[in-house]
Parts: structure tokens; sequence; C-alpha cells
């Protein structure tokens, strides 16, 4: 595997330039980061065109249409294609976002250049490595504690209650914000970053959970949390319009109000 942040002695080259598809009357242009772990050479940017009366209006839409019909070698995630997966997160037009989301009218000066989410070992082309990413969401245990016996039928819990858990359970680990966080990209392997901690606070402020102090004594770390300076990047980048650091505020005023 490579890290983005290329070595030294080491530079993106220019790729291959496919040619334009016959008889094609509207076309967009596309720039895309290639790397295959197997070929032993420079990771590289291809140029593509991509036939607008052929495809949907949507960037995905165009990589798809890449795929099946010039360059089956390109390698990219894509599942639902309706924002909900998060599978083909990915770097366009210079901002974390889904490519499913994202409409190639929307992409500035009218060229599609897309690379993999930034500061990730690269397993190929536009898939980085996720595995760092997932633990860490797993290591705050992502699910309810309790401790008094269970109901028979279900948990209970007010309205108001439950609408405090509202901008936080739509979270779909894309792993957009975390990878826009400068300070995930230099700590990413003791700070949480912003997923894992918007994903901590969905739990900490969920009435039924009754596990607050262990958690929060899980948090309690220089880096584990502390580690967010505020800089806005991942609710900028979220496409699901939700805001880590303001969680990641409310954990640590918990902190400092928590009853020891």
């Amino acid at each position: 595997m490579v890290q983005l942040t290329l070595p030294k002695n080491s530079q993106i080259s220019d790729g291959v330039q496919w040619p334009k598809p016959p008889g094609a009357n509207r076309l967009t242009e596309y720039r895309i980061y290639r790397w295959n772990p197997d070929d032993g050479r420079n990771p590289r940017i291809d140029t593509y065109y991509v036939d607008r009366d052929d495809c949907g209006p949507m960037v995905l839409d165009g990589l798809i249409y890449i795929k099946n019909t010039i360059d089956p070698t390109l390698t990219f995630r894509r599942s639902c294609r309706e924002g909900i997966c998060g599978s083909c997160a990915m770097n366009i037009d210079g901002t974390n976002t889904l490519a499913c989301l994202k409409s190639m009218d929307d992409v500035r000066g009218g060229c599609v250049k897309i690379y993999p989410l930034p500061h990730m070992p690269v397993v190929k082309d536009l898939i980085p490595d996720l595995t760092q990413f997932y633990a860490q969401h797993a290591s705050i245990e992502p699910w309810l504690h309790t401790e008094t016996p269970a109901p028979e039928k279900e948990w209970p819990q007010s309205r108001n209650d439950r609408e405090k858990l509202d901008g936080l359970y739509e979270c779909i680990l894309c792993a957009c914000c975390s990878t826009s966080c400068p300070s995930y990209w230099w700590n990413g392997d003791r700070y949480l970053g912003p997923a894992a901690l918007l994903g901590a606070y969905r739990w900490l402020i969920d009435s039924r959970d009754e596990a607050t102090g262990e958690r929060l004594d899980n948090l309690e770390d220089p880096f584990r949390l502390y580690r967010c300076h505020t800089i806005m990047n991942c609710a900028k980048a979220c496409p699901k319009g939700l805001n880590p650091a303001k969680a990641i505020a409310e954990i640590k005023k918990m902190m400092v109000t928590r009853q020891f």
C-alpha cells in the first residue's frame, strides 16, 4: 500500500489520454487518479471523456460510464447510488464528497478531477484502506449498554429524548469528514476523528444508555478526543449536512461537568 501523500522522489505523472467517444455532442472531461500496486509504476492522472447523452448526470454515473465503455481497469467503490451507503466517497474537485450526490454540472471549470480520500492508504485507484477508520468506530462501542433487565417489548424513550439524536444517527461512515480534518491527518493513529466522535456523542446522550461514565472514561485521553481544534472542515465536508465539530464540543463540555 502507499499513502496518498507521495514519498520523496515520487510524483504523480501524466497518464493515458483516452480518445473522445465518436459522434458525441456533449462531452465532460474526467481526470482521475490511477495507481496499481502490482505494476510498479508511480501514480498517474488519466484523462477520459464522458458522453453526457449516454449516461446520467452525477459524477458516479460518469465513472460507471468510463468503466463500462472505456476502461474496465478503473477501480472504485459504489453501491446504493442514493447517498445512503457512503461507499463512493472520494475527493472531487478538491472536496471530499459522495460521487453519487455530486452533479457533473456543479464541478468548477467543467473538468471533473477525482482523487481518493486524502491521507489514507490507497488500495488501488480511488479505493482507500478504511481498516483503521472502522476500527476507531468500533472502539467507541456503538451499541446500547444497559444494566437493568431488558423490558418485555422495547426500551422506552420520550419524544424529546429521541429528538436529541437527530443530526447524529444519520452518519453513514463515508469518512468524508475524518479525511478532511488536518488533526486527523497528522494524528490519525491516536485521534479518533470526527466520524467516530460523532458516533460516540450519539450514544452518550441516548437516554436509554447506562454507560455514560464508562464511555467518557474511554475518551479521556490527550489524543483520542482533544486533538480537535474546531477547524470545521468536517462539517463543511459532510454530505449529510451533519456537524461533528459541534458533537465533539458537547463531549468536551460533558467531560468538564461530569460528576466524579
